[in-house]
């Protein structure tokens, strides 16, 4: 096929889109959950305006979609195989870009050392009632989409909410993924309060990429 094809240019559109880092770091606020314009620029650290051109551009290339509430506009993905390619980009570059390399070295050390956990293994486990799963993400995320019997705890309310959660039981926190801190910040506080806690490495999306079950809503 010719340098000149279509098929190249319309690939190619995908690239322009995706060739941004503030892009994609939109991309992995919306892998968590729809989002409003303002609150993807005020999480994403963007003005309001920056963050509107870019979701333009994504929007352009069909990578995301928007949907009108009043005056706000809600932006999710447009599908799940665009979270899925955003998940494989960042897999591919944590094997061939040294820096992201060392990027995944500096957090498992900012995470103190925590050792992960087992999908299979903690899946089983929550469900013979031996483990309690948290999860510390804002709660518009967890209701997006959460750990199967996951509880929701937002990292902000944890310490409010110690008093709740037992002690004879080991409890597992997981927030965004490898990259995220929430967890590894809820468990120093669990840890130090004499609580049983490790960190799990996976967010939803690597969750569910796996096949693992996922559920939507509040908690029961």
């Amino acid at each position: 096929m010719k340098a000149d094809s279509p098929l190249f240019q319309h690939l190619a559109r995908l690239g322009h889109a995706l060739g941004s880092g503030p892009r994609l770091a939109l991309l992995d606020l919306l892998r968590q959950a729809p989002r409003t314009v303002d609150a993807l620029a005020k999480q994403a650290g963007m003005s309001l305006a920056n963050a509107s051109q870019h979701l333009k551009v994504l929007r352009q290339a069909r990578l995301v979609d928007a949907e009108k509430h009043g005056i706000h506009v809600t932006y999710r993905l447009a599908g799940q195989e665009v979270g899925d390619f955003y998940g494989a980009l960042r897999s591919l570059a944590e094997k061939r870009l040294a820096e992201v390399q060392e990027m995944r070295r500096d957090f498992a050390l900012r995470r103190g050392g925590l050792e992960e956990v087992d999908r299979r293994r903690l899946l089983e486990r929550a469900r013979a009632g031996e483990v309690v799963v948290l999860d510390v993400r804002p709660a518009e995320e967890y209701r997006a989409g959460h750990i199967t019997g996951a509880v929701s705890v937002p990292l902000e309310e944890l310490k409010s909410r110690l008093a709740a959660l037992p002690k004879d039981r080991e409890i597992v926190a997981y927030c965004r993924g490898p990259y995220c801190v929430l967890a590894p910040d809820a468990v120093a506080l669990l840890r130090s309060s004499g609580y049983h806690a490790a960190v799990l490495d996976d967010g939803v999306a690597e969750w569910r990429a796996q096949g693992l079950p996922v559920s939507a809503g509040d908690a029961p």
